[in-house]
């Protein structure tokens, strides 16, 4: 129990030292946004260069802003590429309680950095990507679909394993609808209908994460030079309109499996 709430209490903690990091971020010099306090009233001279240091600080703060970019970036985690999809099973094992801890941990780690990267790819902006969302959509999804992912570890043959796990992936999507792990940044004015600019980037950005999960899955991109998110992201992206049609149905789960099936199926 106590290494639960200890978890927990390091996963929102990282989530508000990432939000804090988003803020000053903002204070880059080179961020577009106006990093510069208001000049003193006109008349006079100005007593102190209230702008030359907002620049230096700009400055500095992008300086640090690169120095850790890079650092995440080279560092490995867990001997892996960082934010490598896994199997849906290494995530939802069922197999007693630490290997669920350990599949939780990996499923949000893991979640996290893939986003991350669709969101650079995409050159989108997020108000926040929080780690505590994607551990929420795990518990969701082991409450929800239990038969799902007991299922998976039974099936035989391939065609039997690809459905069962496009059934998985859809679920997934909608439970990553369902607890917005990712919040993004609209500006006013680009769009008519900024709510369902968001909801169609949002699928756009998800989407691929639980794709490449499934292409993991059934053994789609193993080899040493494929990028099983790149695949994902451009498969979603042929089929988006049908995606998003499925995802605001009346049974989204349903509605997204045989998309999912089709794609697994022809990229396997």
């Amino acid at each position: 129990m106590l290494r639960e709430i200890s978890e927990e209490v390091r996963i929102n903690l990282k989530d508000r030292l990432r939000d804090v990091r988003q803020a000053i971020r903002q204070r880059r010099h080179d961020s577009g946004r106006s990093n510069l306090l208001p000049l003193p009233g006109a008349g006079g001279s100005v007593p102190f260069p209230l702008r030359e240091i907002e620049g230096l600080l700009g400055h500095a703060v992008s300086a640090f802003d690169d120095a850790m970019t890079a650092a995440e970036t080279l560092v490995p985690y867990e001997g892996r590429p960082t934010g490598a999809p896994r199997s849906l099973e290494a995530y939802f094992s069922l197999k007693g309680k630490q290997n669920l801890l350990a599949g939780e941990r990996a499923f949000r780690r893991d979640m996290y950095y893939l986003v991350k990267t669709m969101l650079a790819r995409r050159n989108a902006s997020a108000d926040r990507v929080h780690e505590a969302s994607f551990a929420a959509v795990h518990a969701a999804m082991l409450q929800r679909h239990p038969d799902l992912l007991t299922a998976l570890g039974n099936t035989t043959g391939e065609t039997d394993r690809t459905a069962q796990v496009a059934q998985i992936c859809a679920a997934l999507v909608v439970e990553f609808l369902h607890q917005r792990p990712l919040r993004l940044e609209i500006p006013e004015g680009a769009v008519k209908n900024p709510m369902e600019a968001e909801s169609a980037l949002t699928i756009s950005l998800l989407a691929p994460a639980a794709l490449a999960c499934g292409l993991a899955s059934i053994g789609t991109g193993e080899e040493p030079d494929s990028d099983p998110l790149e695949i994902a992201a451009l498969a979603v992206e042929a089929r988006l309109d049908r995606i998003i049609a499925a995802c605001r149905g009346g049974d989204p789960v349903a509605e997204l499996t045989p998309v999912f099936a089709m794609l697994l199926f022809h990229l396997r």
